[in-house]
């Protein structure tokens, strides 16, 4: 196909289509039809693995949403951000630039709520001692029932695979770990 081109037109024609796969990625990414425009990757499904070979953790909503167990919060301390909101496991918890404190609503739905699955619970949230800001609870369209803190929805971040991992953290300039 390229022989008829100069290495020179070879090396344009080349650059131009990464350009366009780039453009297309982007724009997909910022798409609100998922409602989340996160500028994020899809999560890893459940069946995929990273690259080195362990299985990955995938966090997604439970399939009835209303069935999920309590939830207890913790503080957890990382290596790198000090002191972070965690479950009662010690995995991450975030926090979406784009939801509204005491909305009563998540700006996450769709294809985010797959990168970024809501914290849901099937009762009063509980916390230890010392998280300090109000837990609450918001009713999600899917009929989950999101814990919030602060009156911010919580978040995992899917490709977060083990307690104290905050890969999430500043992705697409509008996520954050939620700090106690």
């Amino acid at each position: 196909m390229f022989h008829h081109f100069s290495r020179r037109s070879r090396f344009t024609i080349t650059a131009l289509a990464l350009l366009a796969a780039a453009s297309a990625f982007a724009m997909a990414c910022a798409d609100d039809d998922d409602g989340g425009g996160d500028g994020t990757p899809a999560a890893t499904s459940a069946a995929g693995s990273p690259a080195s070979g362990a299985p990955t953790v995938v966090r997604t909503p439970a399939a009835n949403p209303t069935a999920a167990p309590a939830i207890a919060l913790q503080v957890a301390q990382t290596a790198t951000l000090g002191p972070v909101l965690a479950d009662a496991a010690g995995m991450t918890l975030y926090v979406f630039a784009n939801d509204t404190a005491g909305s009563g609503k998540s700006a996450c739905v769709g294809g985010c709520a797959t990168a970024w699955p809501p914290l849901i619970t099937g009762a009063a949230p509980a916390k230890s001692a010392d998280v300090t800001g109000d837990v609450a609870t918001i009713a999600r369209g899917d009929g989950g029932t999101q814990v919030t803190y602060k009156g911010l929805p919580l978040y995992y971040f899917a490709n977060d695979e083990a307690p104290g991992d905050t890969n999430g953290e500043g992705l697409g300039g509008v996520w954050t770990v939620a700090k106690p």
